[in-house]
Formats: structure tokens, sequence, C-alpha cells
């Protein structure tokens, strides 16, 4: 029997087995309570043997009102072997990385009271602790012979020990005064806020069953790695002999919050030196570091130096030469994640493309970009020598696991994590279609048909409008704004993807830049009449504007930039006065971009766009939502849009959740949500 085989028979004695069944036949739709018990996998990782691949799995405890997360393992050699849980603990089991040899799994959990590294030597499903830290571990890779773990934790820079930052933070428990002192921003950012803490990489040997001593690798670094709110360990790297530590970070002082000089610095894993800036001469994003099998390091790079959706292409630098190439300069598009083959001889990326978020394979002498996928998100993937292991999800349905070939051959489903749910449930058709927009420039959209769709009927419409600017309504799963959920409800569902969406070159991404109500509205108004033309099914007189972050600016500006269209509106974390807004944020190199400036040097570039001027058109009925804990677009955005609705007499409603940040992620607060966006349209568009 093949050694993954011995592996997956093994665990079959000690873990019980979840098979994905088909249910009865689909005859209900899905549900906001089906939505959010749905499984979600994530994180895929390949053995370095390409036999096997673990992943995490996300199940929803309603009672508890959060999700939970175990490790998963699958045998890639037989087809027919279910997915095994690996891990089973009350805590968070995550972050599942290789060893060396293929048959160890060191993974993070919250077992032991804080996030720490445990390992499994498989086939035991055994788990036993490696890291006794004072704080949480973040994020976690294994050094490529095996010896050395790299990790993440937060600690005040200043600090020369673990236990100085640990009583550090417990310090302000102590005290009866409650007021904190700031000097310079960020004071807060994303949902938290400040506390002087940074994320550092570490570097620490492994010692027998336990872990040596930690080094701090970035020790005296006033920045983040991974950089926050959304890095991880793709934020660094080892160098293909471990004896080298690669990791992004931003040294920007108190330029921070107007800054996207990311760069790069190499330093040895022990510690032994200090880190080195090797991208100093790039003004710009310098990401996602990845050694190559010869030495040679790949990254992503943008060009433009404060432009957060500027294009992001892949360079490398000779690892015996130093010379730097742009190896995608030529390619329209902007890589997302970047992974290689064990041998570097085949670089990869997702990137989106033509309202989908492709799989390509690079040839890292060339550049030129070979697609591997089709329709759908490729969310995340893991690369072995032969094939390219991904979770994809589209409107059609949420993330499963794939393999596909790098030299050929069609795509492989691995897992069916929801058949149990889906199986029961119909699942809307939906159709990509194409039309002249701003300029008569070509612009694509979705539409999705509603639940209980029959020919010669026509139905309310969910406009919805997508958020970023520069996002995307595109062939993807969310669980946030999901076109499914609101085709069960009854409605035909529309999005457009208007200038400034990626994925279609980036002069049209760069488009919606300093014209954020010009060419997006056109787009939307032209696009509706598209669909409505094109499809004699949806209901032109009953439709409702939905849309969040940007998408709530566009609804603020609908209120007075079109304001006879819609029966109803729904805002969700919406910019409402941009004067303000620049103010409150955190992240000021994003309006500084868009707007040309700071505000006080270009107010003109902010009233340009700015919907409170327009309060006085407005007279749509709007459902207002905001989370107290968004700093990105503070609550008090919502609530001023709410007081102008309310002090004209125009119908609204403020739903106002004070857990939550810039989305909506708790279980319960996202079946609330639902069911107050849902009935809000019923109330307007079927009553």
């Amino acid at each position: 029997m093949h050694p993954p085989c011995r592996i997956l028979w093994a665990l079959l004695a000690s873990v019980p087995c979840v098979l994905a069944t088909a249910a009865q036949a689909a005859d209900a739709p899905l549900t906001v309570e089906d939505l959010v018990r749905l499984k979600r996998l994530s994180d895929p990782q390949v053995s370095p043997d390409g036999q096997l691949l673990a992943f995490v799995q996300r199940e929803t405890d309603m009672e508890a009102n959060k999700g939970h997360t175990s490790v998963w393992l699958l045998s890639l050699a037989d087809p027919a072997a279910p997915a095994q849980r690996i891990t089973a603990s009350a805590a968070n089991d995550s972050s599942p990385r290789w060893a060396p040899d293929s048959r160890t799994l060191y993974f993070l959990s919250g077992r032991s009271g804080t996030s720490q590294v445990w390992r499994l030597a498989l086939p035991s499903t055994e788990a036993h602790q490696v890291s006794q830290l004072p704080l949480d571990v973040g994020s976690l890779r294994v050094s490529p012979r095996g010896d050395r773990l790299a990790f993440s934790m937060e600690v005040f820079p200043d600090c020369a020990t673990l236990e100085c930052t640990k009583e550090r933070l417990a310090q302000p428990q102590k005290e009866k005064a409650t007021g904190r002192t700031y000097d310079r921003l960020f004071a807060r950012h994303w949902d938290l806020w400040a506390d002087g803490t940074r994320a550092h990489v570490f570097s620490a040997p492994l010692a027998g069953a336990g872990l040596g001593a930690p080094v701090d690798l970035g020790r005296g670094f006033d920045a983040d790695t991974p950089g926050k709110p959304f890095g991880g360990d793709d934020d660094y790297c080892f160098s293909p002999d471990g004896k080298r530590v690669v990791f992004s970070a931003r040294i920007a002082g108190r330029t921070e919050p107007w800054s996207t000089n990311f760069d790069l610095f190499e330093v040895p894993a022990d510690g032994s030196a200090a880190a080195i800036n090797i991208t100093a001469g790039n003004p710009a994003w310098d990401a996602h570091p990845l050694f190559l099998a010869n030495g040679d390091l790949a990254w992503l790079a943008q060009d433009r130096p404060g432009f957060e959706a500027d294009r992001f292409h892949i360079v490398v630098r000779d690892g015996r030469s130093g010379v730097v190439r742009s190896l995608t300069g030529a390619w329209d598009r902007s890589a997302v994640h970047l992974g290689a083959t064990p041998d570097g001889h085949t670089l990869v990326v997702n990137a989106d493309d033509n309202g989908q978020r492709a799989l390509f394979a690079v040839d890292p002498r060339s550049g030129t970009p070979r697609k591997l996928t089709g329709d759908g998100e490729v969310e995340e993937f893991s690369v072995s020598r032969e094939r390219v292991l991904y979770s994809r999800a589209s409107l059609a349905g949420p993330a499963d696991l794939y393999a596909v070939g790098l030299h050929g051959g069609g795509e492989r489903r691995l897992t069916q994590a929801n058949a149990d749910v889906l199986g029961a449930r119909h699942l809307s058709e939906f159709e990509q279609f194409s039309f002249p927009g701003w300029h008569d420039e070509t612009v694509h959209g979705y539409v999705m048909k509603p639940y209980g769709f029959a020919p010669g009927r026509r139905y309310p419409i969910a406009f919805l409008v997508h958020g970023g600017p520069q996002g995307s309504m595109q062939n993807l799963w969310t669980y946030r704004w999901n076109a499914q959920a609101f085709a069960g409800a009854g409605y035909a569902v529309v999005m457009i993807d208007f200038h400034g969406s990626p994925g279609y070159g980036q002069a049209f991404t760069d488009s919606i830049s300093r014209d954020w109500g010009g060419k997006p509205l056109e787009d939307l108004q032209k696009g509706l009449a598209a669909a409505l033309a094109r499809y004699p099914w949806l209901d032109g007189e009953r439709a409702c504007a939905l849309g969040a972050s940007y998408g709530g600016f566009m609804m603020n500006w609908i209120e007075g930039n079109w304001p006879d269209r819609f029966r109803c509106i729904v805002n969700h974390d919406g910019l409402f006065d941009q004067r303000m807004m620049y103010y409150a944020t955190e992240e000021l190199w994003f309006p500084e971009w868009e707007f040309g400036g700071p505000q006080y040097e270009n107010p003109q570039g902010y009233e340009a766009v700015n919907p409170v001027d327009f309060v006085g058109k407005w007279h749509t009925p709007m459902l207002v939502i905001h989370g107290q804990r968004d700093y990105r677009i503070p609550y008090t955005q919502g609530l001023a849009a709410f007081t102008a609705l309310q002090r004209r007499g125009i119908e609204s409603q403020l739903l106002l959740f004070p857990d939550e940040n810039h989305w909506v992620l708790k279980p319960a607060n996202s079946v609330q949500w639902y069911h107050a966006v849902i009935g809000w349209l019923d109330q307007h568009l079927k009553q």
C-alpha cells in the first residue's frame, strides 16, 4: 500500500469519517441560515512529496456565536479516500505547515490557552505542543531543512525579552485610570486601537520535542511583519538552505498612515546579523517574497507609491549576480498570491481576469503566463511538482478543493464539503454579460435568476454594487453579500463591474481614481438598462440598490444624483461626508491617492464627489447599516446619513452593530443583517 494510503487507513481507526453525501432532490431555496452554517475550506497545503493535502475547515457554532476551525487531511494518491479530520480540540486549530519529511505536520492551536505551535507525527493524531511562549503565535513557517521555525508574535519593539512585552501588556489592567495617550498615527487601525505592539518575525531552532530560544529577526523595527490587518506567512520566507529569511515590512515612522512603501529585508535565520533592506530602490510596495530552488528570489512589486490598487507584477533577483528584473511587467494583470514548484521551474499566481480569478503558470525565464483554470475564483493554492492544489468558489457555490496539472489535464474536484446542505437546495442560474459603458468601453456584469424562476414572469431586482472601489462583483462566493441568498429570497440579482474594477486591465482599474461619481455611475446606469433590455424577466419598476463601503458611498451618491430610479436603498458602512471622512479614517494613503492629495491641499477634489452636498435631493427610502468598530469608515458616517434622512422626513432605518467592524462577522449578526436587508427589500418591492 502507498505510504499516504497507509496514513489515511490508520487515521480511519481513530478519527470519525465524515463523508459528503448527496441529500434529497434540491427543492428549496438557499436560506440565510443555510449560508451561515456552511463549512468553509481554506489554507490548502500540499506535502513536499505531493501525496497529501492538509487544509483547514471552519464550522459554525451557532450556540457560541462563532466559527471553529480544525485541520483535515486528504490523500492525493487515492481519489476515493475521504478527507479526514486530524485535529479534534475545543480550541481552534489552524495554519498546517509541513516538515520536509512529508509526515510531520506543524500547526497553530489555542488548546493550551494561548496560540502556540503544535506538531503531529502522522499517522498518529495525537498532537504535541512544541512552543510554550509567553505570547500568542500569529503565523508559522517551517525551514526547508526542517530544523528551524519562523513565526510571528506581537511585541513592543523596545522590549529586550518576551516577558517584558507580556508584563507591559498586563500593566494597564492594574491601573485605575484608563486614559491612553498617542503622539502619532495610527492611533487605531481597522478595528483595534493601537497599544504600541508590533508584529515581528521570530526564528527558533527545533530542539528535540520542543523549541529553542527565539530570536527577533526584526529587532528594533517600528513596523509590522506580517502587515496589519490582513498579513500572513506569505510576508516572509526561508532561503533554500534555511540559513536566511526575507520578510516584508514598512519602515515609515510617522508617515506610515500615508505610505505604501513596503520593502523586503534579508536577515540570517539565526539572527546573527541585522536585517538589510534589499528593495530600497523601489518607493512602492514589495510583497510576498519567495525563494526559488536555485537561490533566485521572486516577489510581487508595485510601481506607484501611495496607490494600493496598483498592478502587482512579478520581480526576480538573480541569486548569483543580484540583478533584479521585472518578469511580468508587460502582462496587464495584477497578481494576488505567488507560488512556485519545488524545482523552481514554474511560478504560479492567481489574478483577476475578466470577471474570474484564475490560476496562471508563469515561466521564470520569459515571464510568459499560461492560464490553468477557467471560471470561478481561485482563493488560495499550494504547488507540488506536477500540479496545483487550490480552493475555488463561484457564484454557484462556496469553496471546495481542486487539483489541476501544470502541464495539461483537466481540473479534478477533491472535496464536496457542503453536499449535505447544498444537495437539498436549489442554486440559481447566473450569466455574465457585457455592454457599452462609459465612452462606449466594454463593461461586464452578472445577472442571476431568482428561486422559483418561471418563463413569462417578471421579478424584482436586487442591484448589488461592489466596494473597493477597486473591487469586483465577479464570479465569486461571499458570505457578506451572497447573490444566492438574495436569489433564494425571490430576487433577481444584477451586478456590474464598473470602471475601477480589477481584472480588465490596469487602465480600467485606474480610471475610477478622482472620478468616483462619474464613470462608475454611468456604468451602473447603462448596465442596469442593458440588463433590462436583455433579460425580459427583470422588472425594472421594482428595484432596490444595495452596497457597502465604496458601494455604500455609491448608495449615498445615488440618493442625490440618480434619485428617481430605485424604490429603496441599502447603505452599509457608506461614506457620507468626504471632508470629515479624510480626518477620521486611518489609512490616509487611500483618500490622498483617490482625491489628489490631503483634503486641506485639494479640498475641491473631495467636494467634487461629496454626497453630503446633495442631501437636498434625497427622497428614496434607505436602510443604513454600520459597525461601531469600523475605523475604516467610522460609524458617524452612517449616523450622519441617518440623521439627514430623518431630518428630511424620508422613510429610513438605522441598524447599528456595536461589536462589528467594516464587516459583519458573527454568525447571529450575519443572520440578523440578512433578515433586516431582505425584509427592507420585501417591504418596498413585494408588499
